[in-house]
């Protein structure tokens, strides 16, 4: 794919007002931006050179039987209950986009595109979360989800335990099966029976990425809001951020229930079984904005500025990770070369978007190879030029 570099203009070293995209939006040459011009070529050249090893045809990533070294890259080779049940898409090629002071400085590939995004999805699922808090449907985090979820979901001894925030961490181990998919057939590494049979631990005291627990945080929240999800996403967040109408929340096939007399589709968190965002990188690239504005677009406070830092907050038993889907750079553990501050959305694939308030800059990358995060992004960061 060729560069695209745009046009418009002129840098100062001085802090300036924070820009928003409209519907049309603005862009900056390199140099307007505060970039070398030629260095940001250059990384961009490194990044494409990092394409992902995922096929076009992301059903057969899927399918163990197919790709099982690709599978093995992300965890989930030799699972059981593999079945996929919600939509799958063909990936796009290689895309990205740097986004400087809000200005885009530079793009390539199909920005417009609506791909998978993979488990960005619990981005946008913690989001809804923060949302209700902040309407005050959830009063406090650390409740019991038992108290705003009645029935079979989050009872007995253990599961009646769960908070708020042991699912937005994927601390609680929630024990059971939701939508045909039993919680210890998500991952269970080399040995199936083992995870099946193991001793369940506290709520909030290990970390375990499980697509299964993330389903039931968005069922969860579904009761809690008693509209779809994707429709609460749409009216109080993307629409405001100037979002396209492009953007598709899946849930699965088998993931409907009714409420107050009306069937709704209950989404998912990701695409491990298909399913979940389908979305533009020119959107993510708009999500990243908010979370570099701290929730605030224009004049609104569309997400509280305390749900952003409560999702940057580390986990006590995961370090660098916060609320889903917040990957955090504690201790420069997960970007050595990149500030402690900077944080990034992931998802399988990998689908990137780095925030960076130290450089007021946000950068999309979608179908990058994900062992080569660190160099693209020091890459990126190492073309912008010494402010005066």
């Amino acid at each position: 794919m060729c560069l695209l570099v745009l046009l418009s203009g002129a840098w100062s070293a001085r802090a300036a007002e924070a820009y928003f995209p409209g519907e049309q939006w603005q862009a900056r040459t390199p140099a307007a931006a505060g970039f070398d011009a030629r260095r940001l070529a250059a990384a961009i050249e490194l990044a494409q050179g990092h394409e992902t090893q995922l096929p076009a045809q992301l059903a057969k990533y899927l399918d163990v039987r197919d790709l099982p070294k690709v599978r093995a890259m992300y965890g989930f080779t030799g699972e059981p209950f593999d079945e996929v049940i919600g939509p799958m898409a063909a990936r796009g090629a290689f895309t990205g986009m740097i986004i400087k002071g809000g200005y885009i400085v530079a793009e390539w590939g199909d920005v417009e595109r609506v791909d998978m995004t993979h488990s960005i999805s619990k981005t946008f699922l913690s989001s809804v979360a923060g949302l209700a808090v902040d309407a005050g449907l959830i009063t406090d985090v650390n409740e019991r989800v038992a108290t705003y979820v009645p029935g079979e979901l989050f009872s007995g001894e253990h599961n009646s335990q769960i908070t708020w925030d042991h699912l937005l961490r994927q601390t609680s181990f929630w024990r059971g099966t939701l939508w045909g998919k039993p919680d210890w057939a998500d991952r269970p590494g080399k040995d199936t029976w083992a995870e099946f049979a193991r001793e369940t631990p506290a709520p909030g005291t290990e970390w375990k990425y499980n697509d299964v627990r993330v389903n039931v945080l968005a069922l969860a929240l579904l009761q809690v809001w008693r509209q779809p999800l994707p429709l609460v996403l749409r009216e109080r967040l993307m629409d405001p951020i100037g979002a396209s109408n492009t953007w598709r929340w899946h849930g699965y096939d088998n993931s409907w229930v009714e409420l107050d007399g009306q069937r709704m589709q209950s989404v998912s968190g990701g695409g491990h079984w298909g399913g979940g965002m389908f979305i533009s990188a020119r959107d993510l690239g708009r999500l990243g904005l908010l979370a570099l504005h701290k929730g605030r677009w224009q004049d609104q406070q569309l997400l509280s500025a305390d749900w952003l830092a409560r999702s940057r907050t580390p986990t006590p038993a995961k370090p660098t990770y916060g609320y889903m889907n917040y990957f955090l750079n504690t201790g420069q553990e997960s970007l050595p070369d990149l500030p402690a501050s900077s944080y990034y959305f992931a998802g399988a694939g990998a689908n990137i978007v780095y925030i960076d308030e130290e450089h007021d800059l946000v950068v999309v990358l979608r179908w990058v190879d994900s062992k080569a995060l660190n160099e693209v992004l020091l890459a990126i960061t190492k073309a912008l030029l010494p402010v005066a």
